[in-house]
């Protein structure tokens, strides 16, 4: 994986909450709330929180005498993320990198993490991080993508940046938050951590936005594709927003727009 793709820093924490969390992952965010809160666990660990989306919803469907830990790489994302938490029910803001986390075995009921997994950089470590700090009987359940090709406006952004770059083609969103999309492999891969009880259930919805213009900026500026776009030319930021507005717009309308989006929810038993 590149060292970038994790990069969440700079204006994209603030264009990512603002722009991509409404586009992609609110919906998502209630699942995942609902599936995690159904449980009543007494200690719940988020990990990848990023700014929060996840964190804002289920925090105020556990107990009071819950314990929420919300972690994430990146400092400025978490940062994000507690800024924005409604006051209330307390949460605990914690940086932590997933594959090695500050916690000791077997802390908590429940380890969730909503479109994270894709960016650990051992994703067996990863799993078999979140089982050590499980207890007994505990879950563990994350989200994941489905493949590009099922998730249109972000298919769209990834071949309008081929097209500004078709020599060194920015490939952040097919290689990194699309590119962990096979059922088989992920339960491969949650096996080798040592989960046995694995479930997975594919979701598919719609992505709605007012116009192409959301989308476009969502992805190429609130994203590491940011990063790799501005790496090879910093000037061609706005043209490769551009384009990706003009493929959008060609494929789903200049007007409000919906597209397709489709992902994986993932729980095995510790």
């Amino acid at each position: 994986m590149a060292g970038g793709d994790t990069d969440f820093a700079g204006s994209i924490p603030e264009i990512y909450d603002a722009w991509l969390v409404p586009l992609i992952f609110e919906a998502h965010a209630e699942d995942m709330a609902q599936r995690v809160a159904a449980l009543a666990p007494k200690d719940v660990l988020e990990t990848a929180a990023g700014s929060g989306v996840v964190t804002r919803v289920l925090a105020p469907q556990l107990a009071a005498t819950t314990r929420y830990v919300a972690s994430d790489l990146n400092p400025p994302m978490l940062a994000r993320a507690a800024a924005r938490q409604p006051e209330g029910k307390g949460v605990h803001w914690q940086p932590a990198d997933a594959l090695d986390m500050p916690f000791g075995d077997a802390s908590f009921d429940v380890v969730c993490c909503q479109f994270g997994v894709m960016f650990f950089a051992d994703r067996i470590a990863g799993h078999r991080e979140a089982r050590r700090v499980l207890r007994p009987g505990g879950r563990y359940i994350f989200s994941t993508w489905d493949k590009i090709a099922e998730n249109g406006f972000a298919d769209c952004v990834a071949q309008a940046v081929a097209e500004v770059f078709p020599e060194d083609p920015p490939d952040f969103l097919a290689r990194t938050p699309y590119g962990y999309h096979d059922p088989a492999g992920i339960l491969s891969d949650l096996r080798a951590a040592g989960f046995a009880d694995i479930a997975v259930d594919t979701i598919a919805g719609e992505s709605r936005a007012a116009s192409a213009r959301e989308p476009a900026v969502a992805f190429c500026q609130g994203t590491p594709l940011r990063t790799e776009i501005e790496a090879r030319d910093p000037s061609r930021l706005e043209e490769a927003t551009a384009q990706a507005q003009a493929r959008i717009a060609a494929r789903y309308g200049s007007g409000p727009v919906t597209a397709p989006i489709r992902g994986h929810v993932v729980t095995a038993l510790r």
